[in-house]
């Protein structure tokens, strides 16, 4: 395993150019890597997107910061000004990645079917299976352990990181990362009950991912029953997530951690899906929504907008009490409607 070489110093001048930012003092000041305002060196940048950090600014050590316009004048020496200063970080950070590249060349313990397909620059680490009709585009970078099933196609300058299982049949786009553990294509939950007894339904679809989406560890998506599960460009989804079948997840959109989506959901662009939320199979979501993290989506959300249903922490002894008034809704809701009736039938006489 070799590790990608970058350029190890920058001008802040040169990150400017690269993030689309101006420069506010200094554009001489080298750069030799990333970090937080409360721990970078003089040689990192760091960068300020909530207000909760802005007190941190006062006393980094950064040798420089990325700021909002707004916030320029409370930078303590050099910065990098952008209307986005999250999105100007990531540009830079990608600059100095040092992630190890998972293989290089094709390792002697790679099996490799005779009719599969390599583009140019293909790595295969050691012990990758590739099986019949398989076909990878140019410069895929494959990890150890990792299965790719029979005609499954993989775009190019794709990353499957180590023990990924790819199944038969599956269409992954170009500039694509899968990280370990995850399983694209498997069997979707298809079943019918006779008297008792689950019979499978073979699932016959398959799946299809979008160019620069990002799939993170020990994440599920599961193969259609008769058409394909749908994930479209730029979508990123976290680690252990669910996608059942049939679903369709469209551009542009995040789904969070420990996630789960039952089958033939169908979600818009620009969505965003906050961690440990469950929707129910069959549900349609626009475009442009948010969901905070722990909500269950039960019905259609048909209007751009923020949505929730868990509720936050409190003290036990809170809950406690709140639990038990809960539990009393009924009761006051039949004491109220006597009032009502018994104030309504005084006011008629």
């Amino acid at each position: 395993m070799t590790t990608t070489t970058h350029q190890t110093q920058y001008t802040l001048a040169e990150l400017a150019s690269h993030a689309g930012a101006t420069v506010q003092g200094d554009d001489t000041v080298r750069i030799s890597g990333v970090g937080t305002l409360a721990k970078a060196t003089q040689n990192q940048i760091s960068f300020l997107t909530n207000i909760k950090y802005k007190p941190q600014m006062t006393d980094t050590r950064a040798g420089a910061v990325i700021v909002h316009p707004k916030a320029s004048a409370d930078a303590p020496g050099p910065a990098l000004i952008h209307d986005n200063p999250h999105a100007a970080f990531a540009r830079i950070a990608q600059l100095f990645d040092s992630t190890p590249t998972l293989a290089s060349g094709i390792a002697s313990t790679a099996q490799i079917a005779d009719d599969a397909q390599l583009g140019d620059n293909v790595s295969l680490g050691h012990h990758v299976v590739i099986e019949a009709g398989a076909v990878l585009g140019d410069n895929v970078v494959v990890g150890a352990n990792t299965f790719i099933g029979k005609n499954a196609r993989i775009g190019a300058n794709t990353t499957l990181y180590p023990n990924v299982t790819i199944y038969h049949e599956v269409a992954i786009g170009e500039r694509i990362t899968i990280h370990s553990q995850s399983v694209i294509g498997a069997s979707g939950f298809g079943y019918a009950n006779d008297k008792g007894t689950w019979l499978p339904i073979p699932q016959t679809g398959s799946v299809q991912i979008g160019d620069d989406s990002q799939i993170g560890a020990s994440s599920s998506i599961d193969r259609g029953a008769m058409e394909d599960t749908v994930i479209g460009k730029n979508v990123i989804i976290d680690n252990q997530v669910q996608v059942g079948h049939n679903c369709i997840i469209d551009d542009h959109s995040c789904i969070c951690g420990a996630t789960g989506i039952a089958g033939s959901v169908n979600i818009g662009k620009y969505v965003v899906i906050g961690g440990g939320v469950g929707i129910n199979g069959h549900i349609t979501i626009c475009d442009n929504v948010q969901v905070t993290g722990y909500t269950m989506i039960v019905q259609d959300i048909t209007e751009p907008g923020l949505y929730s249903s868990g509720q936050p922490a409190m003290k036990n002894l809170v809950w406690r009490k709140n639990t038990v008034r809960l539990n009393q809704i009924g009761n006051l809701f039949e004491r109220v409607k006597k009032l009502e009736k018994a104030a309504l039938e005084s006011a008629e006489k």
